[in-house]
């Protein structure tokens, strides 16, 4: 009957982690749906019907692999963000809506670097909170530490990450003039 069951820990994209606390029917009109009731980080509780749940992009976090891998990704150089800022958050917010610990990854490395090389708009700091809260929560679950143990994982992981682009660019930037 469903996909996921009581207890079950749970990654609800643009929210993070969350306990599936239940299965209950509900009627919306003349409708009656089964929905998973979540109790997410923040304590709050959502209903999802169990028949959207994988449209919507409900899934079990990461195992202790793809988190590392996801981790080793933090730390691999990237793409420099767009420059023109209405295309950036539009690629951002794109990222975002996946719910792909992944891209949320990139999202984040590429708002860090931003931030270090000139102030970010209010939107673009609300989107490094977000996708930094979304890797760091999972991580946090899955390697079962204090979340601010991985924030500071991350965060110098992205020190480094941003350091390496810097350094890549200049060489390349240097090589395209001589």
């Amino acid at each position: 009957m469903t996909g996921f069951a009581v207890g079950q820990q749970i990654v609800y994209p643009s929210h993070g982690v969350g306990i599936i606390e239940g299965i209950m029917e509900r009627a919306i009109g003349a409708l009656r749906l089964d929905c998973y009731t979540v109790r997410l980080a923040d304590n709050s509780l959502v209903m999802v019907p169990v028949s959207n749940a994988v449209a919507i992009g409900l899934r079990v976090p990461l195992s202790n692999r793809e988190c590392e891998n996801l981790c080793d990704h933090l730390a691999e150089d990237f793409t420099a963000p767009a420059g023109d800022w209405k295309d950036r958050f539009k690629e951002f917010s794109e990222k975002m809506k996946t719910g792909d610990p992944f891209a949320i990854a990139e999202v984040l490395k590429q708002l860090t670097f931003l931030g270090q090389t000139k102030p970010l708009s209010f939107r673009e700091q609300r989107l490094l909170e977000k996708a930094q809260y979304l890797v760091v929560s999972e991580l946090a679950a899955v390697f079962e530490q204090p979340e601010g143990n991985i924030t500071e994982r991350v965060l110098q992981t992205l020190v480094t990450a941003c350091a390496t682009h810097q350094s890549i660019a200049a060489q390349t930037l240097a090589a395209a003039s001589h």
